[in-house]
């Protein structure tokens, strides 16, 4: 059973998303990311291939492992010692359809339905990724990251041979005073991202 952490940590205003998972005894890895906004800041990655073949015992140790690594990061978060500073990333407040001007190797990244991708709690996003030449992008990894929910909700997929992914899932509560959809893809060194805001519904007060 797969073992894997999702936090959300708040400091000096900005709301970062902690993400840890291992990567199955194929990779051997516990990957530990950290976004903001849908943006990647930092990542660690340690192997835990001297627990291979797992048995009973040492799915406990490689348990505690992703459970000591996802601490240690939200730990770093919070007392300052991981400087995340988004003011690092000037790409990542660049709107992509102004995206023109980016070195090639960039994406460009697109909801196709972006009028319709919510039925009801319903998410399903159909996401297009191309190059600089706007040639599909094959195998390239997409995240969708929902801020603002009641807890942490992050999704992904990857693209097939057109370029194109596909995700669903329900829908969290929305509960931040800034809530947003955003929507990552990755492929090396290359990246893009979109951000929707959303709106949480107001709740009705109960009748006294």
């Amino acid at each position: 059973m797969p073992f894997g952490h999702n936090s959300n940590v708040t400091v000096a205003g900005d709301t970062y998303h902690v993400q840890t998972e291992e990567r199955g005894a194929a990779h051997a890895l516990i990957d530990t990311t950290v976004y903001l906004r849908g943006r990647v800041l930092h990542r660690r990655t340690n192997s835990f291939k001297d627990l291979l073949p797992l048995n009973a015992d040492r799915e406990q140790a490689l348990k505690l492992r992703v459970d000591t690594q996802h601490r240690s990061v939200v730990d770093e978060i919070r007392s300052g010692k991981l400087r995340l500073g988004a003011s690092n990333d000037a790409k990542s407040s660049v709107p992509l359809k102004a995206a023109a001007a980016e070195p090639a190797g960039a994406f460009y990244l697109e909801l196709l339905n972006a009028r319709t991708w919510l039925s009801g709690k319903r998410a399903m996003l159909q996401i297009a990724v191309n190059d600089a030449a706007n040639k599909p992008v094959a195998n390239a990894t997409v995240i969708a990251l929902v801020e603002g929910g009641a807890e942490p909700a992050v999704f992904s997929s990857e693209t097939g041979p057109l370029g194109r992914a596909k995700i669903e899932f329900e829908m969290p509560p929305l509960v931040g005073p800034e809530v947003a959809l955003v929507i990552e893809a990755s492929k090396g060194k290359a990246h893009a991202h979109l951000r929707f805001q959303l709106r949480a519904k107001p709740r009705v007060p109960s009748a006294s």
